[in-house]
């Protein structure tokens, strides 16, 4: 990952953009620091696993699952929603997974030249060890719902392999920002939805609080880089986060929950490419990061067709 060089504060207060002056880089760091200190959780020990699932509970609001208010979901009964939404949370949570490992790899690489007593290194080994936890109870409620696990597909694995060696360091925060805030808003609705099961609730609960804290260190980090790093830099993050859009969009959920539920997978796949409601959700659920990713120059040329080719971006 390519990095920008490292900014004085006596520099750091002159640097503006279109939102405005950016914040000392130290001092955004060690805000996010004290507060890891005071609300940061551990879900071994903080969650009930042990506890029964719930009969007739959801593992995912249904108005999120991907099928919702297609022909083909008001032929199923209830039952069979219940468990595709228990399928596509499993999706999820092995996406998730899957992000998280590049993630970790992209903030190692991030800070590999930077001053180990910083602030701005030690909150992300804060944020490493949160995503190793996360990781961690993604895979657990898997196992606990009795779904597969769902990976993404070779040729997307191998993409996010190519991805995270060739990323500079703007592309890996813009992808960074791409894989938690769209999951993010989906389950700010999760978590307060008495409809769910408990144990899906307090996951996502756990994860907004966490996760609150990166998309800061992300978009602070990511304004900064937007506006000191060179403009290839920037032409590059702009082509390969909207390629990065398409790949996300498309492994969002893996196309054998369906089969796994007892649907036709060709025909599911088929009604959720012309789902208006689905088209919507997605575009809603990105619209705060895409409205950001407008303001500091990010959605520009070729990439924001990109974007818009991805169903993320209108």
């Amino acid at each position: 990952m390519t990095t920008a060089p490292d900014i004085s504060t006596a520099e750091a207060e002159v640097l503006r953009d279109a939102l405005g002056l950016l914040k000392d880089r130290e001092q955004v760091a060690e805000r996010l620091l004290d507060s890891s200190a005071k609300h940061s959780f551990d879900p071994d020990t903080e969650l009930d696993w042990d506890a029964p699932l719930e009969e007739g509970k959801w593992f995912w609001p249904p108005e999120l699952v991907s099928l919702y208010d297609t022909p083909l979901w008001h032929r199923m009964p209830e039952e069979q929603r219940i468990e595709l939404s228990k399928h596509e949370a499993a999706s999820l949570a092995s996406l998730g997974i899957w992000f998280e490992i590049i993630l970790m790899q992209l903030l190692t690489r991030h800070i590999y030249d930077k001053s180990p007593t910083s602030s701005h290194v030690r909150y992300a080994l804060t944020e490493i060890a949160d995503e190793c936890r996360h990781s961690n109870m993604f895979a657990k409620l898997i196992t606990r719902s009795g779904a597969p696990v769902y990976p993404v597909s070779k040729v997307h694995h191998n993409l996010g392999r190519l991805f995270k060696t060739v990323s500079t360091t703007p592309g890996s925060f813009t992808a960074t920002l791409l894989g938690e805030e769209i999951l993010d808003w989906m389950q700010r609705l999760t978590f307060p939805d008495e409809r769910i099961q408990p144990l899906v609730r307090g996951v996502t609960r756990i994860h907004v609080v966490e996760e609150a804290r990166h998309v800061r260190y992300a978009r602070e980090e990511l304004r900064r880089q937007m506006t000191s790093a060179p403009r290839w830099s920037c032409e590059f993050t702009r082509l390969t986060s909207g390629e990065f859009a398409r790949v996300f969009s498309q492994a969002f959920i893996n196309p054998m929950v369906y089969t796994n539920v007892g649907l036709n997978r060709a025909e599911a796949v088929a009604q959720v490419k012309a789902s208006a409601h689905r088209r919507e959700v997605m575009q809603t659920g990105a619209k705060r990061l895409t409205d950001f990713l407008d303001e500091i120059g990010v959605l520009r040329g070729a990439g924001r067709k990109l974007w818009q080719s991805s169903g993320l971006l209108a």
